[in-house]
């Protein structure tokens, strides 16, 4: 059984959720929070046979919350419907955040985990009789890899080419949360959030990795919504909080929101920021023009898909045609809706997070 818990001087007991793709890196964010805020009890799915607890968490929130019952560690792959439901069983939320490993463009994987999960996430949201489902979408679902995008809204249409199998399998996964919407009085929200950034993040460590050389790919004036990634888990709250309510439901039931930092930025201002703070205080940038490189990511993606992958190889992830057209042109985002509608406000300024991130990085590394 799991634990009452007290609040505001009357006793109640913390309801149950689940996160699916729990182990990653902004779901482990989310259950944090989740577990903060003392009105959850939160099951964690996710692929791996056990948790694998850090030290850190092993001796924090987490690793207390999985000894006292208020955590609990299920291994669940979305794609096996059986596996799903017997782990939604008694559920009353659903963070659904699985999906495949972005940098790998393989279609197939991706269809089979962000769409064929997701489909398996709603039925067994369905059969258990689940209230509420948050998706975490992306923003990349209206970005078709040609166009630049500049404070755009939920308005954007889904273009009809994308540019890689990632964000084409969650815009599909999207439209079916956003059409299970009533259907079995499941309620469901989508939040697309920005490039989340935070401690644990990958983007910290791949810039280290060049050593603090600024690589300038395209002309350099492109801009970008970096969201720090509590502001990406206060936005799947105010989600929750929201589909709460009978208005709030009304409202925003069957709706997708871009969340972002309210602070678009210029991409490559980011990354000197990001580096500035690691230490790195050289000013040296090198520029490469964007006709020099793709035609290297094309070869590299053609050398991947018909000889890399065959011996199990991994295409370098900054090295890629879809890359390339993230790192070179416009995306920011309009978030007046989540704003209007849900309530949402960054808690953490864009400075703040990069700071934290990267002492987080330099402490993981002592």
């Amino acid at each position: 059984m799991y634990p009452s818990l007290v609040s505001g001087g009357g006793r109640r007991e913390a309801r149950l959720c689940a996160v699916t793709g729990g182990r990653g890196f902004m779901a482990r964010h989310l259950v944090a929070a989740l577990l903060r805020s003392g009105d959850w009890r939160v099951r964690i799915t996710d692929l791996g046979p056990e948790a694998a607890l850090s030290p850190a968490e092993d001796d924090g929130l987490l690793g207390a919350a999985l000894q006292d019952g208020r955590a609990a560690y299920v291994s669940v792959d979305v794609c096996e419907l059986a596996q799903l439901t017997k782990a939604l069983e008694g559920v009353h939320t659903v963070f659904h955040t699985a999906s495949a490993d972005h940098t790998k463009n393989n279609f197939q994987l991706h269809y089979k985990v962000n769409v064929e999960g997701t489909k398996n996430v709603i039925e067994a949201c369905n059969t258990c009789k689940v209230k509420k489902l948050i998706y975490t979408s992306s923003s990349g679902v209206v970005f078709d890899g040609v166009h630049g995008l500049f404070a755009v809204d939920e308005s954007t249409p889904y273009p009809d080419k994308f540019p890689d199998a990632y964000t084409e399998t969650k815009a599909e996964a999207e439209k079916l949360v956003i059409k299970a919407n009533g259907i079995n009085e499941l309620l469901t929200c989508c939040i697309r959030p920005g490039s989340i950034f935070g401690p644990g993040d990958t983007i910290v460590p791949i810039l280290v990795s060049y050593g603090g050389m600024m690589i300038i790919i395209g002309d350099g004036k492109n801009c970008d919504d970096f969201v720090y990634v509590e502001n990406v888990v206060h936005g799947h709250l105010c989600a929750e909080k929201t589909l709460s309510t009978k208005d709030g439901a009304n409202r925003s039931g069957g709706k997708a929101y871009f969340i972002t930092n309210l602070e678009p930025v210029n991409l490559w201002d980011f990354v000197y920021m990001v580096l500035g703070e690691l230490g790195y205080k050289s000013r040296f940038r090198l520029r490469i023009p964007s006709y020099l490189v793709k035609p290297i990511t094309c070869l590299l993606d053609w050398s991947y898909n018909n000889i890399f992958s065959l011996y199990g190889m991994r295409q370098p992830g900054m090295l890629t045609s879809a890359s390339i057209k993230y790192a070179t042109l416009n995306r920011t985002f309009n978030c007046n809706s989540a704003a209007e509608q849900l309530g949402y406000k960054p808690i953490v300024p864009l400075k703040e997070g990069v700071k934290m991130t990267t002492e987080f990085y330099k402490w993981s590394r002592t």
